[in-house]
C-alpha cells in the first residue's frame, strides 16, 4: 500500500478543438490543418471543416486542454482509498499553471509516478506540448527530455495491458467492461467533448464530471492490472 500512497498521481485530460470552427483559424493555421486533414483516415469523406470539429482536439497543435482530472491513493482506516479532483478552465494557460503548481507543490518531483490510460501516447506529451505553446516550464516529473528511460516515472494502463504487444489500441471503456469496473461513460463520452463544450452552456461542468469518472476508472484499472482489489465506492471521495 505504501508504494501507492507515496508520490503517485493518476491523471486524465480532456481536450477540445482550439476554436469552435475552422472559420476562426488564422489563414496560416487553417492551411496547416488542411494539409494535416489530408493524412487523416476519413472513410466517410467528411469535408475539411467537419473534420476539424471532429478531430482537431486530438492534436496539440490544433487543440487545447480544458480539464485535468487527478486522483491519489491514500490510506483510510487501514483500507486503500481514493481522493479525486479536477481542474477546469476556459483559459488553458491558467489551467496549466494551476496544474503545474499543484504537481510541484504537493509531490517530490524525483519520485513522483504519473499514471494515465494511453498516457504515454496522449496525456503526457499533450500536456508537455501545450505547456511549451503557452510558455510554461514543464514540471520535472512530466518532462522526459535528457532523462534515461529508467528515470522516467510514467505508467500507462494501456501499456500494462499490452504486455509488449503493440498491434492495437485498447480503450479504457473496454477494459473497465471486462474487469467489471463501473464505466465513466454515463453522460458523455470522448467523442462528444468538443461539441458539448462549445454548444452546451453547462458543457465545461459536464466534461469535468466525466473526467473525474475517467480518473476513477483508470485508478481502479491500475489496481486490477496489479492483482489488487478494487476500492470500495464508500472509500472514493470526489472533491
Amino acid at each position: 500500500m505504501r508504494e501507492l500512497t507515496q508520490d503517485f498521481l493518476i491523471i486524465d485530460i480532456e481536450t477540445v478543438s482550439g476554436n469552435e470552427n475552422i472559420e476562426n483559424l488564422s489563414p496560416e493555421l487553417r492551411s496547416h490543418w488542411e494539409r494535416k486533414a489530408g493524412f487523416i483516415r476519413n472513410p466517410e469523406e467528411k469535408p475539411t471543416e467537419e473534420l476539424y470539429t471532429d478531430r482537431a482536439a486530438i492534436y496539440p497543435e490544433f487543440g487545447k486542454i480544458i480539464v485535468i482530472g487527478m486522483a491519489i491513493y491514500h490510506e483510510n482506516k487501514g483500507e486503500l482509498a481514493l481522493r479525486v479532483k479536477a481542474l477546469s478552465n476556459d483559459n488553458e494557460k491558467e489551467l496549466l499553471i494551476e496544474f503545474k503548481n499543484f504537481v510541484e507543490g504537493k509531490f517530490d518531483q524525483d519520485n513522483l509516478k504519473l499514471c494515465a490510460h494511453n498516457g504515454k501516447e496522449f496525456d503526457f506529451p499533450y500536456l508537455c506540448r501545450r505547456m511549451l505553446i503557452n510558455d510554461i516550464k514543464i514540471p520535472w516529473s512530466l518532462n522526459m527530455s535528457g532523462k534515461k528511460p529508467w528515470e522516467v516515472n510514467h505508467l500507462d494502463t494501456m501499456e500494462l495491458w499490452k504486455f509488449g504487444d503493440w498491434k492495437s489500441f485498447t480503450s479504457l471503456d473496454l477494459l473497465t467492461t471486462i474487469f467489471e469496473i463501473p464505466s465513466s461513460k454515463k453522460d458523455i463520452d470522448g467523442s462528444m467533448v468538443t461539441k458539448t463544450y462549445y454548444e452546451d452552456n453547462n458543457g465545461l461542468k459536464r466534461i469535468e464530471e466525466y473526467c473525474k469518472r475517467d480518473v476513477v476508472a483508470t485508478a481502479q484499472l491500475y489496481l486490477r492490472l496489479n492483482n489488487l482489489p478494487l476500492i470500495a465506492p464508500d472509500q472514493i471521495k470526489i472533491i
